[in-house]
């Protein structure tokens, strides 16, 4: 007789090895289902369910040894699923029927201990959807893109109605197919259905890794959009929600970063536009308590660059501020760059503190490291920006030249900004 495995199943939700684990059907069993397909992990669990969440907590060991002395077959696969002993497995092969055979044989494929995924065929909603997410990732692997695709969407189709945020997984799953396939537009799609499936409170982490990759979907596509923009802001916004510099301090950077990138890259065409820019200067502050010169170089360089070229241009009434501070920003750059390995970004770099030098009145140094880039850029056969700089270092001379008719006269006026 074939063993009936309650149904429906937590799996695909969270983490390994808790993804492939099942609640058996037992007292207390069907409403741990309930409440752990929601999202939640309940504080209490009847003691012969605890096995789940020490699973989830990350110890795998006194998960196992809860199910030590059970001999039930939901027992007898859980413990596979948490020590996968390639000997071991012939003998519960043998052992297992049904949907818990199949199971078996996707977590010895998973720990590759066989060579193919087994057939969903005799399965149903959220044990078929499992398998065939590693039937997409095999053909994913040997390169059959399509199949791969259409494989998850099968997958999806199969666990909607039956857990909602398993399908959401499987969602942001398929949209990275869609980015592999260069569908951008498929990508976004599932990602606003993922973010649909998912909710406002359910699984947190996971709708905040969605929304940062939703984000990062529309700021590609932008290309200046107003309305792409606004909504990748508001993606990153709600990644934002969840992560922060302690607990996830990568991502924190990540959003933020991006945030800012977005607000900057915005035309001003609202009045709350120049509000944006002000938030743009701060998140990009953000980013860089993470993003430092020793634990972060590159990326560190990156935003450092963003934030001092985002301050000469900060509407504000401590501009004055604001381009000391962006000098000053230029200058830690430059000691950081060799103008041998990248002469293009160091003359970028000159060139932008050229430009707050002249907007501060500082002429002379102005004049200086503008020159010092337009010789970095001929050297590169740069010449759009040979002409940017000529036409700075044309007004420069302007301003010297009126501020030198005006000391003629007796007195001495600041430099047009």
């Amino acid at each position: 007789m074939t063993h009936r495995l309650l149904h429906p199943q937590p799996l695909g939700i969270f983490p390994l090895p808790a993804s492939y684990l099942v609640i058996p059907a037992v007292d207390g069993g069907a409403d741990l289902c309930a409440t752990l397909l929601a999202g939640h992990v309940p504080d209490d669990i009847p003691d012969h369910l605890r096995f789940y969440k020490q699973a989830l907590a990350g110890d795998v060991e006194e998960a196992w040894r809860v199910l030590e002395g059970d001999p039930s077959p939901e027992a007898r696969y859980n413990r596979f699923v948490l020590r996968s002993e390639p000997l071991d497995y012939p003998r519960l092969r043998n052992e297992l029927d049904g949907e818990l055979a199949a199971l078996l044989d996707l977590v010895a494929y998973t720990t590759g201990i066989i060579d193919q995924p087994p057939s969903p065929d005799s399965c149903q909603g959220e044990v078929a959807a499992c398998i065939l997410a590693a039937h997409a990732a095999h053909a994913l692997e040997i390169d059959r893109r399509e199949v791969a695709c259409a494989t998850l969407r099968q997958a999806v189709a199969d666990v909607r109605d039956v857990s909602p945020l398993f399908a959401a997984q499987l969602l942001g799953d398929l949209a990275e197919m869609h980015v592999l396939n260069d569908d951008p537009d498929a990508a976004i799609r599932s990602l606003r259905d993922a973010l649909a499936l998912i909710g406002l409170h359910s699984l947190p982490d996971v709708r905040a890794h969605l929304a940062l990759r939703l984000g990062m979907l529309y700021q590609e596509r932008a290309e200046g959009q107003r309305a792409m923009l606004l909504e990748a802001s508001k993606c990153y916004q709600d990644a934002l929600r969840f992560y922060t510099r302690e607990t996830a301090p990568e991502l924190y950077a990540l959003a933020q970063n991006n945030l800012a990138l977005v607000y900057l890259a915005m035309p001003l065409t609202e009045a709350s536009d120049q509000l944006r820019k002000g938030i743009a200067v701060q998140a990009l502050r953000e980013a860089l308590t993470i993003y430092t010169r020793a634990t972060h170089p590159d990326l560190w360089s990156r935003t450092q660059l963003n934030l001092a070229n985002a301050l000469q241009y900060l509407p504000s009434a401590n501009l004055h501020d604001h381009l000391i501070e962006a000098v000053g920003l230029y200058d830690e750059l430059l000691e950081s760059r060799d103008p041998h390995r990248d002469p293009a970004g160091y003359a970028r770099i000159l060139a932008n503190q050229g430009n707050a030098l002249a907007h501060l009145g500082d002429l002379t140094r102005a004049r200086q490291q503008l020159n010092a880039a337009r010789q970095l850029f001929v050297a590169c056969n740069d010449a759009d920006a040979i002409a940017g700089i000529d036409e700075v270092l044309e007004e420069i001379a302007r301003q010297e030249a009126a501020i030198g008719t005006e000391q003629g006269h007796g007195s001495v006026s600041a430099p047009a900004v």
